[in-house]
């Protein structure tokens, strides 16, 4: 009997020297990538701010922007929103906005910074000095408040980039990297894909790598992911470096041309061969050139602060800026736990050439789950080249922007009889805001959020065996009536 395999690596709630961290500034005003490195800074205003405060803390501390730099927020164990469920007999309606309720002029504001005045002070100043802050709402009282506070005293809250974050960071500012799939689209795709530990998923990702790291992190290191591509070039996986994976799980995640894969099926010979090889050997190096590629999504470091005021800093000006992950370097030294014993230690590149024994297993086994995210590619031939590389019964999930490709690939598979249980879902999603006496939905909200078409795989029947099928049967029959 096989002995269970190791427990896998728990995913550290700290952040680390040389991981990656996602910071929200004023509560999604502002979301930027960072690699933790001795010299990293985040330009916050006018104020550029050392990282490292950031080391050691657990994700989702709040920090706020002080004279030296990031300083932790202490709480002060006050209950918030306590008045908004008060019964409230004032209103708005008498106060008019005329620029004149406030007697705090900016030059007043200026001298309490040169000071060294706190932004809390100085928010505290502001509604001290307001001549309609007692006879506004509760409501809006906090609604002034909070812009102060964005203003003046920045909070920036420390985030671990995890499939959500990480998808919904780039659906915000720049979503046709990812091929404008929504945080919901992207969980429907692994649920109807049956994404589970030790499942062998074969994905074909042209959304830059989003699903491979999904699947890696849904995996935790007992599964293993192979990414294909159309052509000799790999498709880029490079959003995974953001994910922090472990060395156990990176291992996992390989990629590999699609003519290799079919070959596999078709010609079964050994995997050595189709590389072009000799047996032993795994061809790495092919896979590299792509791999140290400059990302379009560049991860900030020491050398790179961020210098524009958009809502999300993803990218650098230079690709050169982010010199150790444009090598593929995703390491993450001296990663120590609070028992002083390492839990993350330098982790492998993702993306490297499975073992000729692996392709060898594939090919005899097939894959458990396909996830297909390729809007640049038509969906149907994709398909027709994919679903024999899956085991019998196997699920698999295919995301598209538009409806029409999916529709037609929907159409290709019922005539074939290659998939059972086919439909095309459409996600759709609603963000609620849930306070005491004003919960309601969001005001603005997506309302598209793309097309999933999701089935299971069957084994195709022979039309030569079933017509020599239905002659025996008929010779059969014609002897009983001579009898």
């Amino acid at each position: 009997m096989a002995q269970p395999p190791p427990p896998t690596a728990v995913i550290p709630r700290e952040a680390w020297e040389g991981c990656s961290v996602l910071l929200d500034v004023n509560d999604g005003d502002r979301l930027a990538f960072f690699r933790l490195t001795p010299g990293a800074t985040v330009k916050i205003g006018d104020k550029s701010c050392s990282l490292q405060p950031l080391l050691g803390r657990p994700f989702g501390s709040l920090f706020r922007v002080g004279p030296d730099g990031l300083l932790p927020c202490q709480d002060d164990g006050k209950p918030r929103d306590a008045g908004a469920a008060q019964d409230e007999t004032r209103d708005n309606r008498s106060l008019v906005d005329n620029n004149t309720a406030q007697t705090l002029s900016s030059e007043d504001i200026e001298a309490m910074k040169r000071e060294g005045a706190s932004g809390d002070a100085i928010v505290e100043a502001l509604i001290a000095n307001s001549s309609t802050f007692g006879n506004k709402t509760v409501f809006s009282q906090e609604k002034y408040k909070l812009k102060k506070q964005k203003k003046y005293a920045p909070k920036v809250l420390l985030r671990r980039p995890s499939t959500r974050s990480i998808c919904e960071t780039y659906f915000k500012k720049y979503p046709a990297r990812i091929g404008f799939m929504r945080v919901d689209t992207l969980s429907l795709l692994l649920s109807m894909a049956n994404v589970g530990a030790y499942s062998d998923v074969l994905a074909v990702d042209m959304v830059g790598g989003l699903v491979v790291g999904a699947v890696a992190e849904r995996l935790g290191g007992t599964g293993y992911v192979c990414s294909t591509y159309l052509g000799s070039a790999p498709s880029s996986i490079d959003i995974i470096r953001m994910y922090n994976l472990n060395s156990e799980m990176t291992s996992r995640i390989f990629q590999a041309p699609l003519s290799d894969l079919c070959s596999l099926k078709t010609s079964g010979d050994a995997p050595g061969s189709i590389q072009g090889d000799e047996p032993g050997v795994v061809p790495d190096e092919s896979f590299q050139s792509s791999l140290e590629k400059p990302s379009d999504t560049e991860v900030s470091d020491g050398n790179a602060q961020s210098t524009t005021a958009q809502p999300i800093d993803i990218e650098a000006p230079e690709p050169a800026t982010d010199e150790h992950l444009n090598q593929g370097d995703i390491s993450m030294p001296d990663c120590k736990g609070s028992n002083g014993n390492s839990i993350a230690p330098k982790a492998p590149r993702a993306g490297k050439a499975p073992s000729p024994e692996r392709m060898k297993y594939w090919g005899e086994h097939g894959f458990s789950s396909l996830i297909v995210a390729a809007p640049g590619h038509e969906v149907e031939s994709v398909v027709a080249d994919l679903l024999p590389l899956l085991s019998y019964s196997a699920p698999f999930a295919i995301y598209h922007q538009y409806l029409q490709p999916l529709a037609t690939c929907m159409h290709s598979l019922q005539v074939s009889k290659m998939a059972i249980g086919l439909q095309i879902t459409e996600p759709w999603l609603r963000e609620y805001q849930v306070l005491p006496s004003r919960s309601h939905p969001h005001m603005q909200m997506n309302a598209f959020g793309g097309y999933i078409l999701s089935g299971i795989r069957v084994h195709k029947p022979d039309p030569l065996g079933a017509r020599v099928q239905e002659k025996s049967s008929g010779a059969t029959e014609s002897m009983l009536v001579s009898l």
